[in-house]
């Protein structure tokens, strides 16, 4: 029987939450949660934004200037709203509260999942993934992403970028910018990178929607990703 553990799962916006709901994702996602916990497993699901961010943060701007602290608030209210609706795709089975502020769950309780979503300006749904699992004393992060792998370039703008299996964070925070910013497209950011360097934390980088592929991460097979560590 396969040991029963707890796991952190950083679920980007792009994967869930694009232009349109990715429904066949998400009913994908839920019935693949369920039978994980049906094993004994838990997971604390920390939800991004996805596309109604930008189009929020871009809404405001036509009319404004907007500072980066207020597109956060408004990348922080997309994900509440988000994680709002997979903690009621998980009701039976979710801690009936959304994590939006550190310390406020301190354990699974009678739970075997929590939904997590941003928590303040400046930090961003990577930082409170990773900061949940310093906290909870996971060592390990799954980033469902759109990408599936760190490049050694943005791919969507570089056809030539490769893949990378593994980087150590030290390596990984030479090849991003060094600051945050509302919107930044980087399979980790800066802030979680070096959260995550300091407290020991590896990350997977996985495509989101592989089912197979987080189903091996899960039982510590053989997957397609990139490990952060």
């Amino acid at each position: 029987m396969d040991e029963k553990k707890n796991f952190v799962i950083s679920l980007g916006g792009s994967v869930a939450f694009p232009e349109k709901f990715n429904l066949d994702f998400l009913k994908e996602f839920y019935f693949f949660i369920k039978r994980e916990v049906k094993k004994g497993n838990k997971f604390i699901i920390v939800s991004g934004g996805g596309d109604i961010t930008r189009k929020y943060q871009s809404a405001a701007g036509k009319i404004t200037r907007v500072s980066n602290e207020d597109k956060d608030w408004i990348g922080i209210h997309a994900t509440r709203l988000n994680a709002h609706l997979l903690r009621t795709i998980f009701k039976r089975e979710s801690n009936p509260f959304v994590f939006d502020k550190r310390f406020k769950i301190k354990d699974f309780g009678n739970s075997s999942i929590i939904i997590a979503s941003g928590w303040k300006p400046g930090w961003s749904t990577d930082f409170v993934a990773v900061q949940i699992a310093a906290d909870f004393k996971i060592k390990l992060v799954i980033n469902l992403c759109k990408a599936g792998y760190v490049y050694t370039a943005d791919f969507e703008k570089y056809p030539g970028a490769e893949p990378i299996e593994k980087i150590s964070w030290k390596d990984y925070l030479n090849l991003i910018p060094k600051r945050w910013t509302p919107g930044l497209h980087v399979p980790v950011d800066p802030v979680a990178a070096r959260l995550a360097k300091r407290k020991k934390i590896k990350v997977i980088i996985a495509k989101g929607g592989d089912f197979e592929n987080l189903r091996n991460i899960l039982r510590g097979k053989n997957f397609k990703g990139t490990v952060l560590e």
